[in-house]
């Protein structure tokens, strides 16, 4: 795998380093995201996981993939402005489980409170 960076572009307002690059990857399949965030942290000298991969596009009939990325200062910048589909893409967060659409109704119902005890009521009263 041969990883060029195309475009290297300093955002500081959001606390990180744009790039576009492209990988070369021989007749093997289009790498995984997982293996290109590890040799793009190499290349750029950043720790893993503050490395994003924001998308990747192979090209079609060509060995070459395409792709944006972003480094961030620290993890933490990057979970709060990263969208979470993309931290979840990246490894960076647990993909959230929904309950089944039958669960939501089948709330269980509260035990039933101690009775009070019965009030006697009141005879009516009779003229006399």
């Amino acid at each position: 795998m041969e990883l060029r960076i195309l475009e290297e572009r300093p955002n500081p307002l959001l606390k990180r380093i744009e790039y576009r690059f492209e990988i070369g990857h021989g007749t093997a399949a289009t790498p995984t995201r997982d293996n290109v965030r590890t040799e793009f942290a190499k290349l750029v000298k950043v720790p893993k996981d503050r490395v994003i991969i924001e998308r990747m596009n192979a090209k079609f009939g060509m060995a070459k993939s395409e792709g944006v990325a972003a480094t961030y200062q620290t993890v933490e910048i990057a979970k709060s402005i990263v969208r979470d589909h993309i931290l979840v893409r990246n490894g960076l967060k647990e993909k959230a489980v929904k309950a089944a659409p039958g669960a939501a109704a089948e709330t269980p119902t509260p035990p039933p409170a101690a009775e009070a005890p019965a009030k006697k009521e009141a005879a009516p009263k009779k003229d006399a």
